[in-house]
């Protein structure tokens, strides 16, 4: 084979790479243009996602400075050839986009442009997208296109992949979405049943201690400590679930140090004395990282809020190529079959779900008066 097909095989498969690099729309739609551009050698290239209302919801160029950009103004309209290849879903290859009677002009700033190439994105019987070329870098016959038949075919190539790495790209962005729902619900519901709830007693003692202020001074004023005492609970309660709410800093800090970070805001944040030890802990895949964050975060939920404990202690060791988490308490303790039994399941059925999830395995152990252990353990990479 000669240095030429290889070298452009090379390029091919280089732009296909980046292609499936990106998990953000925007990431995927821009490495998509760039690499279009390079491989055909065009001037120019931009991708359109239409919407709902003759517009486009997202547009990306390449070869155009962002100076340029803003000077040119709003984006594009659903029109003319634009409008051919969204709605007729048929590639455009033209030796001048200016002379088609379909052109109907551009803003003052945009760049001027000739020979233009373009086809549709599809995902099935659906076009997701609209992408294309124009001034191609080489001399042309007058009259003539600059781009190829065989350019026409290796860009089609290009916009079936590109049609992949979109569509997996928004299905990622779409299960981020739902996941950050999800957790805001329970969030949500938590906040409902603690904070609120003690929002509700101090509002009534205070109502008690503005009862009592002329006629019994002595209890309106117990009924007062009472109130200082509510505020600081919610102000915990509170506290505790900003923790949750911000984002784990995984991929800065990693599992051990956001764990202890964590663990030593709950322990000031509660009467109760949460402690952390770690040993020989090495990195684990960013999934497994992320289950063991988040059992750790309903273990020492449950053990701080429902089990009264007095002393809770997690510990994060390495076994093998994995690692262990383990997190017990002196609290309350419960049987773990009566719970089943009676479906409340204390988030162990979630907690087992992540586990399982990353190839791990969860282990409770519990006894009424007794406290909890529960255990995670995960095979590493």
């Amino acid at each position: 084979m000669s240095q030429g097909p290889r070298s452009g095989l090379a390029a091919v498969s280089a732009a296909l790479l980046a292609m499936s690099r990106h998990l953000e729309v925007r990431d995927v739609l821009k490495t998509i243009v760039a690499s279009a551009r390079e491989l055909l050698d065009a001037q120019y290239a931009a991708l359109g996602v239409p919407d709902d209302h003759g517009g486009f919801a997202q547009f990306v160029v390449d070869g155009v400075s962002d100076e340029q950009w803003r000077a040119i103004g709003p984006l594009p309209r659903q029109h003319g050839i634009l409008a051919a290849m969204l709605h007729e879903a048929r590639s455009e290859r033209l030796a001048d986009v200016r002379e088609d009677p379909r052109f109907e002009g551009w803003p003052a700033a945009h760049p001027e442009m000739s020979d233009f190439l373009g086809l549709p994105i599809r995902d099935g019987d659906e076009v997701i997208g609209a992408l294309f070329l124009a001034n191609k870098n080489r001399e042309t016959p007058r009259g003539g296109c600059g781009f190829t038949e065989e350019d026409e075919e290796l860009l089609a190539i290009l916009a079936q992949h590109a049609a992949i790495a979109l569509t997996n790209a928004r299905l990622y962005e779409r299960s981020r979405e739902l996941t950050i729902a999800e957790e805001r619900s329970r969030l949500a519901h938590e906040l409902h049943d603690a904070v609120s709830q003690k929002l509700f007693s101090l509002r009534l003692t205070a109502q008690a201690a503005t009862a009592l202020v002329d006629r019994d001074p002595a209890r309106a004023k117990g009924e007062l400590q009472q109130v200082a005492a509510l505020a600081a609970e919610a102000a915990d309660e509170l506290r505790a679930a900003v923790v949750e709410l911000r984002p784990a800093a995984l991929d800065e800090d990693g599992l051990v140090a956001t764990l202890r970070t964590q663990i030593q805001v709950l322990d000031r944040a509660h009467s109760a004395r949460v402690t952390f030890t770690t040993r020989g802990i090495r990195a684990l895949p960013a999934a497994q990282e992320e289950a063991m964050l988040r059992v750790a975060q309903e273990a020492l939920h449950n053990a701080l809020r429902h089990a009264w404990a007095d002393h809770v202690h997690v510990t994060l060791d390495r076994r093998g190529s994995g690692a262990v988490l383990r997190i017990t308490d002196d609290g309350t303790g419960f049987d773990p079959k009566a719970v089943r039994r009676a479906g409340r399941h204390l988030g162990l059925v979630s907690m087992r779900d992540r586990a399982s999830g990353v190839g791990g395995l969860l282990t409770v152990e519990s006894e009424p008066g007794k406290g909890t252990a529960i255990e995670m353990e995960v095979p590493g990479g």
